[in-house]
């Protein structure tokens, strides 16, 4: 069984109400119920994590250390700006794979660049809530290889 942490970064609670012309109509909640679905098929235990705020986002992660085996995370708005939570997913050295509901690349410019990219094992963007469903897979598969990697599968 993988532990996954799920993070979800600023305004995604509003999912469902919040531009539903780029973000859909599912609600984070349904998200996370698809998301704890999909765990049970694919052996990982899930928490799961919403914050506004950059601070509370970055102590999630370091939290994870010693206690999670990955991370999947939409840092949303941050994904752009914040350096603080790169250095954090850096500094606890876990497998972190970035999501985002809307194709980053397809928009805005600024929007164009991650600071998460570099430091995640992949990115995943444009297919809605797939994105997220897409990226826990890619995340168990990642997990997986490591751990056979060490002998320990």
């Amino acid at each position: 069984m993988f532990r996954v942490q799920v993070i979800h970064g600023p305004n995604l609670n509003m999912l469902g109400l919040r531009e539903p012309g780029i973000y859909g109509s599912q609600t984070l909640a349904t998200i996370e119920a698809m998301l704890a679905e999909q765990s049970g098929l694919l052996g990982a235990d899930l928490a799961f994590f919403q914050s506004n705020s950059e601070g509370a986002l970055v102590d999630c992660i370091q939290a994870c250390y010693g206690r999670q085996d990955g991370i999947l995370i939409n840092p949303g708005a941050y994904t752009h700006t914040s350096v603080a939570i790169r250095d954090a997913i850096a500094a606890v050295g876990l497998p972190t794979v970035e999501v985002h509901l809307s194709n980053i690349h397809k928009r805005e410019s600024f929007r164009h660049h991650s600071y998460i990219a570099a430091v995640a094992v992949g990115q995943i963007c444009g297919f809605g809530p797939d994105s997220y469903r897409l990226g826990l897979h890619g995340l168990v598969q990642h997990l997986k290889s490591l751990r056979q990697g060490l002998g320990d599968a």
